[in-house]
């Protein structure tokens, strides 16, 4: 019996290192490795041993007799990868971590952070060396995107976390949360303590709008909002106001489709989710009846992977339109079969009329071509105007949710290109003995699965600076550090 890869697939390739018969791809060393949004099983070749489904970190491979109903899609998917591909798959070469060498001493190091790119980095590391582990993060609960960035409603990608935490319950694995880099201690007391400091802080500002009157109450980042469901300490319950009949996301990636979900989705489904309880009540009393999804561009740049379409059409079931300003209709026919445009063909195309008020039934409408000018409002938005031709058109609302994208920040005594949002890295290396890993070292693109080679890269460089002897000299040790941060927080 051959297995299928599902929605859930993190991208970290687990799976690959597992299957003896080499059908699982894209492969680390295939072109297209890190661009698909899942992997996939070339069902030719499968002989159903099971053992990627028992290395999958987040539970999406099956059986493909279990996957019937809605999920039964995910097979079709998967045939589908391989329908004009050869059934011979040619084997990677061999690859084998690397180690620290036997002459150098074992490196104390600094982990800032612990979502997905310091969860990864801290695995390697346990396996490659001897290294005494200190991980600091500035929340309470340890976790990062995973924690609060991942919807609610997808269980099965959060379950990467528990993996993560095994390494953290490690020996020589020392955790110190509530400690911000820049205020409880500084990057120099962290390298006056550790031989070595890895920066995995992600990317948690956020591009805006850059538009009149996107400070009035009701704006929000759509990561925000998924956020406020997570329950993040750093947004308050009441940050999110529910009353308005229509909320308008400008963006179509899978952030903002996550937003649009969670507010469109029966509350009673999201009960048993790690949803937080203020924002699973206000959902219950949510009056929202539509969520518009706006693009600048047409459905041929929309932004949203396939796995993440498949979730929220299967959710929503015929309550999703197209809007047919901008000639969309006809941009959908005309696409090319497998883009993302061809997705939305089955979709109903209506002239929305943006005058009257939204119907009864909840739905999902997705328009092109209109890029936003203005947030409408005096002490509450009311509006968002739209540039239309000939003129502009105001979308009446009472929230706008923007998804254009995340950045880095500075963070105190590193460098920052603030062109990018990144710490400025070679290959993960800031300079000897201080690195960089995961979105804050190659920008904030890429799933949680591609943090996995990119912790590998920077873990090589700070082997290399290692074995040469040019990490930081501690002059202190970890209990001193403990000191250090128990004379600094209370918490």
């Amino acid at each position: 019996m051959t297995y299928a890869i599902t929605q859930s697939c993190c991208t970290d390739a687990s799976c690959i290192s597992v299957c003896p018969v080499n059908c699982i791809h894209p492969t680390p060393n295939e072109p297209d490795f890190g661009t698909t949004d899942r992997l996939y099983i070339d069902p030719r070749t499968c002989i159903g041993c099971g053992a990627c489904a028992d290395a999958c970190p987040v539970d999406a491979v099956f059986p493909i007799d279990e996957l019937t109903g809605e999920m039964s899609v995910h097979v079709d998917i998967n045939r589908e990868r391989f329908s004009e591909i050869p059934a011979e798959h040619p084997w990677d070469r061999p690859q084998f971590p690397r180690s620290l060498p036997t002459h150098a001493a074992a490196p104390s190091v600094a982990v800032v952070g612990t979502g997905p790119a310091a969860g990864y980095l801290v695995q390697s590391l346990l396996r490659s060396t001897d290294a005494e582990i200190t991980l600091i993060d500035r929340m309470t609960t340890p976790g990062g995107l995973i924690k609060f960035g991942v919807a609610p409603d997808h269980p099965s990608t959060k379950q990467i976390e528990h993996t993560f935490a095994t390494s953290y319950k490690h020996p020589r694995v020392r955790m110190h949360l509530g400690v911000e880099v820049g205020r409880t201690v500084s990057h120099a007391e962290l390298t006056e303590h550790h031989n070595a400091v890895v920066y995995a802080v992600g990317a948690p500002g956020h591009r805006t709008l850059g538009l009149p009157g996107e400070e009035l109450p009701g704006t929000l980042a759509a990561r925000d909002f998924v956020g406020w469901c997570n329950g993040h300490p750093d947004i308050p319950a009441d940050a999110v106001e529910l009353s308005s009949e229509r909320v308008v996301i400008v963006g179509n990636g899978n952030v903002a489709l996550d937003a649009a979900r969670l507010l469109l989705s029966d509350p009673d489904e999201l009960v048993g989710t790690p949803i937080a309880d203020h924002a699973l009540s206000a959902l219950r009393k949510s009056e929202v009846r539509e969520v518009v999804l706006l693009a600048r561009r047409g459905p041929e740049h929309a932004a949203f992977t396939r796995s993440e379409w498949v979730g929220i059409q299967q959710r929503l079931k015929g309550r999703i339109v197209v809007d047919g300003h901008g000639g969309a209709a006809e941009s959908i026919a005309s696409a090319e079969d497998g883009s993302t445009a061809a997705l939305l063909r089955e979709l109903p195309v209506e002239d929305v009329v943006w005058d009257r008020a939204p119907g009864e039934d909840r739905r999902l409408v997705l328009r092109f071509s209109s890029a936003p000018q203005e947030v409408v409002g005096d002490q509450q938005v009311r509006a968002l105007r739209v540039g239309d031709r000939p003129g502009s058109r105001d979308l009446g609302t009472g929230m706008v949710l923007w998804s254009v994208g995340s950045r880095g920040v500075q963070i105190p005594q590193l460098p920052f290109d603030e062109a990018t949002g990144v710490i400025p890295n070679t290959g993960g290396r800031v300079e000897p003995g201080t690195y960089v890993v995961g979105w804050a070292k190659r920008g904030a693109a890429g799933g949680i699965g591609a943090n996995r080679a990119c912790a590998l890269e920077t873990i090589d460089s700070l082997i290399d600076d290692a074995t040469a002897g040019r990490l930081h000299h501690a002059s202190k040790d970890a209990k001193s550090f403990a000191k250090l941060l128990r004379s600094r927080s209370r918490r």
